[in-house]
């Protein structure tokens, strides 16, 4: 019979550790941004007979969110150049389980 614990006992490997930002939540933060500056704009000065409010607002909904969502994408990628110099090297090692993770009797051990 032969033993099930194939894996080496001091597996060791060299990873980066680094906090990276998230993109989409940068992207999706400068279109809100963007949409409550195009509201500030448009409800905010004297009301112009020539035109409605929500024109004026959705004019400015498409330049302001898309000039957010453009700036707010930039900071992503400035924040995300500084994490990869502020990034560390770290040692890892590969721990064996000391509890298998297969049969009915370890479904209630978790």
């Amino acid at each position: 019979m032969a033993s099930e614990d194939t894996t080496p006992n001091s597996a060791r490997r060299e990873i980066t550790v680094r906090r990276a930002p998230k993109f989409v939540p940068f992207m999706i933060l400068g279109a809100v941004v963007g949409a409550i500056v195009a509201a500030i704009i448009a409800y905010g000065r004297q009301a112009d007979p020539a035109f409605d409010a929500g024109t004026v607002f959705g004019f400015f909904l498409i330049v302001c969110a898309g000039g957010g969502v453009i700036l707010f994408s930039i900071l992503a990628l400035i924040l995300d150049r500084i994490s990869v110099k502020r990034s560390q090297r770290a040692v890892v090692e590969a721990v064996p389980d000391s509890i298998p993770d297969e049969g009915p009797e370890n479904d209630d051990v978790r």
